[in-house]
């Protein structure tokens, strides 16, 4: 049956189960003013004689304001139907692998979704402390410069900022797919994208074979407002489902900064009294209300599971005192910062850690990746100060020289494309080996081919994973992983030599 066939059949079943009837009395796409409802609720689902569908945002003395889930402008006197029924979306395993939209129906041209049992509001209120647990489990982005020097929980909120096409979306669909190898479902809310954007990250993932732990939720530009608008709560919602299945989720919001400025402009055409920049006073209220969502929860049979939010906002110019930048950064639980500047200089990715911040990532290190951590960060800063200092021509000594190429063996290091997502204990035995001057860059490619070839045979033999595994969790700090993989260098560097012969 044809959606407007659908709906029109809706609206009958509607009036004659609720008796109320309504007309529009005002106009101002994509919102319209109907009276006539007196018992309508807010987030209520209604339904119009001329084959379209909305939702209640608001009630006031004389109408009840409707959005309509449309491009098409309907005339005044249209009538509609309440239904008495709050906005959901159908949850449920069949959902795993597929692109949907804001509603739930597929987006993918001849996908057909299979029948749910379940639904669920896409407007709830946060669960409160007493649910939930502290965030102690690690989050494996599979990219190092993250993973060591701005660690992540699962649970935890963390903000991905920066200017537009610099890697914020590369650096998510790297996150998304370590996660989901490791049996997480990802969950992807691409807002006001463009359909071209939204089918690369369902081929990239598809094309790695994690497309079973996928879902994307897809809102287009050039879709009607409402689908951008819920397009974020429709993600949480799907998340909470598994959530409480005992199944921890990533969910992915893409992008936040473009959610607040479709906002901003429904609000200004319905009226609403514009704040700082033109956004309605409820922005921080409605972001607040959707990122509390997530977090590390106590489910009732004793187990934890979670919900990791990774919300991405775009600044301009690397301005992040923004306004909507900066009530995201307030509400989240740190922030991943994207360089303009390291960008341009062929940093990938162009994270600036120096300005990044992680608020409870940190309690959920190793003892050996507290120390990586420490020793890493502390480097860096010493190589930024000495890369700074020769610039006034100051002769090189042998430590400035050290320390130099060291700088540039742990850059190649750190430097990392799209396709290459690291284990943790892989990253860990490679920057030991690196960091005692085991590997080094003696001819372009060899540390990038060599972390390459650790994880290939990482992920395809098992008895060189469990020997990395068995060095990293029998090392209590930094310095015993230094002195046990010093012990066994010559064995590790024979095996992935061999290895990469043998792939030849």
């Amino acid at each position: 049956m044809h959606l407007t066939d659908l709906y029109k059949k809706k609206f009958e079943e509607s009036l004659d189960r609720t008796k109320e009837i309504g007309f529009i009395e005002k106009v101002s796409h994509p919102i319209v003013y109907a009276n006539g409802l007196p018992g309508a609720k807010t987030w209520e689902v209604v339904y119009f004689n001329s084959g379209h569908m909305g939702f209640v945002t608001a009630l006031t003395a004389d109408y009840a304001e409707i959005m309509l889930f449309s491009n098409d402008t309907l005339p005044v006197g249209t009538q509609v139907a309440r239904t008495d029924e709050i906005l959901e979306v159908p949850v449920g395993e069949g959902l795993l692998g597929q692109t949907i939209d804001s509603l739930g129906r597929a987006l993918t041209d001849g996908a057909i979704l299979p029948i749910f049992t379940e639904k669920r509001r896409i407007d709830v209120t946060p669960l409160g402390l007493d649910h939930r647990e502290k965030v102690k489990d690690p989050l494996e982005t599979g990219v190092p410069l993250v993973d060591f020097l701005v660690p992540l929980g699962k649970g935890q909120r963390e903000l991905i900022i920066g200017d537009r096409n610099i890697g914020k979306t590369t650096f998510v669909m790297q996150t998304m797919l370590s996660q989901a190898r490791k049996g997480v479902i990802c969950i992807y809310a691409a807002i006001g994208k463009k359909r071209q954007a939204i089918r690369e990250v369902q081929d990239f993932m598809t094309k790695n074979g994690v497309g079973d732990k996928i879902i994307i939720i897809g809102s287009g530009s050039a879709d009607p407002v409402a689908h951008i608008y819920v397009c974020p709560r429709t993600a949480m919602t799907i998340a909470e489902y598994f959530r409480d299945k005992g199944t921890d989720t990533l969910v992915i919001l893409d992008d936040l900064t473009t959610h607040a400025k479709y906002y901003r402009e429904i609000s200004l055409i319905s009226k609403k009294f514009p704040g700082r920049d033109s956004y309605p006073g409820d922005i921080f209220y409605a972001h607040a209300k959707l990122l509390e969502r997530a977090g590390n929860y106590k489910l009732k049979d004793g187990r934890t599971a979670s919900i990791t939010c990774l919300p991405i906002a775009e600044t301009v110019g690397g301005d992040i005192s923004g306004y909507i930048q900066t009530n995201l950064m307030s509400i989240t639980d740190g922030h991943v910062f994207f360089d303009l500047d390291m960008y341009k200089v062929g940093k990938r990715p162009a994270i600036n850690h120096f300005l990044s911040v992680t608020r409870v990532g940190r309690q959920t290190q190793s003892g050996v990746r507290w120390g990586v951590s420490r020793e890493l960060a502390s480097f860096l800063l010493l190589h930024n100060k000495t890369e700074r200092f020769i610039h006034f021509g100051s002769e090189l000594n042998e430590g400035i020289k050290t320390t130099l190429t060291m700088g540039k063996n742990v850059g190649y290091f750190l430097d990392q494309s799209m396709e290459d997502i690291l284990d943790l204990n892989v990253q860990l035995v490679a920057f030991t080996l690196i960091w005692v001057g085991h590997v080094k860059e003696d001819t372009p490619g060899t540390i990038r081919n060599f972390v390459k070839s650790t994880q290939r045979l990482y992920t395809k033999d098992t008895s060189f994973r469990s020997k990395i595994d068995s060095l990293v969790q029998s090392s209590n700090d930094f310095n015993q992983l230094l002195n046990k993989v010093g012990a066994e260098s010559t064995l590790l560097l024979n095996s992935i030599h061999n290895s990469n012969e043998q792939s030849k």
